[in-house]
């Protein structure tokens, strides 16, 4: 990267790195696995940074390499079972308040979703992003975005129900 380039790509890590740390956590569901694929998306990003710029699309060039980054870490651990380390937080605790049990219980479903019906769930539901742009971020169609939402509803709702995927969606708001 030239030097003259440096601010401009601060700038965008300083305003974007949020957002995509956030975006990555709703996908992993792991902070240290969405730290590590935010890392990956911005040294991608950065050294394209001349070549994304000029086309006037960071964002998407980097929502593009998280998801892409994310897909291929799921194909390679695709088998082999992830088993969850305790981070220390909390010692296994369970919160006495029922919005966010509901809330914990909703985010392992969506964690046991396929990589790419989760991706479409967090970028239509999180990040409110409509569905042509999540199926040009994604490469697929508007129709397998909204496809891959309804099935992805439906097996929430069938494992989670849907009173608690109300009480969920309350807590979180």
């Amino acid at each position: 990267m030239r030097t003259a380039d440096v601010p401009a790509f601060t700038a965008f890590v300083q305003a974007r790195s949020s957002a995509l740390f956030r975006t990555a956590l709703l996908i992993t569901g792991e902070r240290h696995v969405a730290d590590d694929l935010v890392q990956s998306t911005l040294e991608q990003v950065c050294r394209h940074w001349r070549k994304v710029r000029s086309a006037d699309a960071p964002e998407a060039y980097a929502r593009r390499i998280l998801v892409n980054l994310a897909n291929d870490r799921w194909r390679r651990l695709r088998g082999r079972p992830e088993v969850p380390l305790d981070d220390g937080i909390g010692g296994g605790h369970v919160d006495p308040y029922r919005g966010l049990v509901v809330r914990d219980e909703l985010m392992r479903e969506l964690q046991s979703l396929p990589v790419g019906m989760r991706t479409v769930l967090v970028l239509r539901y999180f990040e409110d992003l409509d569905d042509a742009e999540i199926g040009r971020l994604m490469n697929i169609s508007t129709g397998s975005v909204r496809s891959q939402v309804a099935r992805g509803l439906s097996k929430l709702r069938s494992t989670v129900g849907t009173q608690a995927l109300r009480a969920g969606s309350e807590g979180a708001a």
